[in-house]
Order: C-alpha cells, then sequence, then structure tokens
C-alpha cells in the first residue's frame, strides 16, 4: 500500500472541510484528480495517486479512501457514510454503482505470500454493497454488473497465511447477509446465494439458488426468483446497464 505522508493527509482534510462547489477546484488544483460535473462529497477524505470522478457522483459523510493507487468511479455512482476503502492498486466503481454504509473493504500492504498478487476491486456497473461487509482485495475481487452484495456482515478474503487466489462474482446475482467466500471462490451469474452460506471453490451452474456449508447448487430458480434478479438495482439505472 503506497503510504501517504502526515501533510497530505492534514491537506486533504481541510480540503474535506470545505464545501463540495470549493473541492472540485481543490481536488484538480492541489492534488491532479479529474472531477466532474456536478460532483458532490461531504466530510470525507479521498487519497489515492491517481483518482477520476466522473459526473454526476454522490459521496457522503465520514468515508475514508486511502493508499489507493488508481481510484476510479463512474458517473452517477453513490458512496454513502462510514465507509473505508484501504490500500491496492486499483478500486474501480462502474457507472451507477453503491456502496451504502459501514463497509470495510481493504488490501493487505505487501503480504507475505509465495505468489504474484493483482490487489484490484473492480465493481461492476449497477451494483450494490449494502450494510457492514468486509473485502479483501489483497488480491483481485471482481464483482458482475447489476449484482448485490446484500443483507449484513458479509466477508469476501483472497487471502491465506501464504497464498491468495482471486474471488469473481457473475452478473446479476444476489448475495444475501452474513456470507464467506475464501480465496479462490466464484459464483456464477444470474445466482441467489443464501443467509450464511461458505463458497469454497468455483461454482458455475447458472440460476440456482446457492446455499449451505460448503455451499452448492440446490435449487433452479423459478420465474418469480428470475424476475427478481433481473429487475434494476436503482429506479434511475439506465436500459444499458
Amino acid at each position: 500500500m503506497r503510504r501517504t505522508s502526515k501533510l497530505r493527509l492534514l491537506a486533504l482534510a481541510l480540503v474535506a472541510l470545505l464545501p463540495s462547489a470549493l473541492k472540485r477546484p481543490s481536488y484538480r488544483l492541489f492534488f491532479g484528480y479529474k472531477i466532474g460535473k456536478r460532483v458532490r462529497v461531504g466530510f470525507s477524505i479521498i487519497d489515492a495517486r491517481e483518482c477520476r470522478i466522473d459526473d454526476d457522483v454522490q459521496i457522503g459523510h465520514l468515508n475514508v479512501v486511502t493508499g489507493v493507487e488508481k481510484l476510479s468511479i463512474g458517473e452517477h455512482t453513490r458512496i454513502g457514510y462510514l465507509n473505508i476503502i484501504r490500500g491496492g492498486e486499483e478500486v474501480n466503481l462502474g457507472r451507477y454503482s453503491e456502496i451504502i454504509r459501514l463497509n470495510e473493504i481493504n488490501s493487505i500492504p505487501e503480504p507475505d505470500v509465495v505468489n504474484e498478487t493483482d490487489p484490484r476491486l473492480l465493481l461492476g456497473a449497477g451494483s450494490i454493497i449494502t450494510t457492514g461487509h468486509k473485502i479483501d482485495f489483497t488480491d483481485r475481487v471482481e464483482i458482475g454488473r447489476r449484482t448485490i452484495i446484500g443483507g449484513r456482515n458479509s466477508s469476501l478474503w483472497t487471502h491465506n497465511r501464504q497464498r491468495t487466489r482471486p474471488i469473481v462474482i457473475g452478473s446479476f446475482a444476489y448475495v444475501g447477509s452474513e456470507i464467506r467466500i475464501a480465496p479462490g471462490g466464484s459464483l456464477p451469474s444470474r445466482c441467489v446465494v443464501g443467509i450464511g452460506s461458505v463458497i469454497t471453490s468455483e461454482l458455475t451452474e447458472e440460476e440456482y439458488l446457492i446455499a449451505g456449508v460448503p455451499a452448492k447448487p440446490v435449487k433452479r430458480l423459478n420465474e418469480e426468483d428470475k424476475f427478481l434478479i433481473e429487475r434494476k438495482t436503482r429506479l434511475d439505472l439506465p436500459d444499458d446497464i
């Protein structure tokens, strides 16, 4: 993880106190960030070596983004409050995505592992991370479009003692509360994951309810289930997502 000097953090904290109309030119002038139109940022610290925030992004209060090499936030993305995003080579939040509140998203700096790592978080367009989740992206975590990490208190871990493996979640998936995904675990598109499931392997069968410890496909989704995962994740979501 890139180390941030105390002077830079102080400057970012001072910018955080400014109203949004002054934050945008301050980020551009003093930090070289690329900030779009109508971006609103509350009392939050955004620290990245390279930063691009597209039009109509909303970032609430008391969020901390620190030590990120490359931060990209697509248009109309929403970040709520009290979220931590720390470290990694890249954090890419797709357009119309959402991170709501109290989430801890972290990449371990210089991990003691025997393999090469790919510390990136890729959140697909129109996808949502709700409340109180812990996501480790010491290796790559890739989430497809219009997927919901729902409920509370799920954990995604890409590292164990001395090895990392990426986690991939497909599109149009719903992941319920208190899910655990181990390094190398993956979920297919168009699936529903039951509360308390533990994913330890690569699951590939689409349009199934996935549940259990360890998790496996247990029931094919009916038409009502398919409607729930295919409906728009936001009322303002455009048809091309």
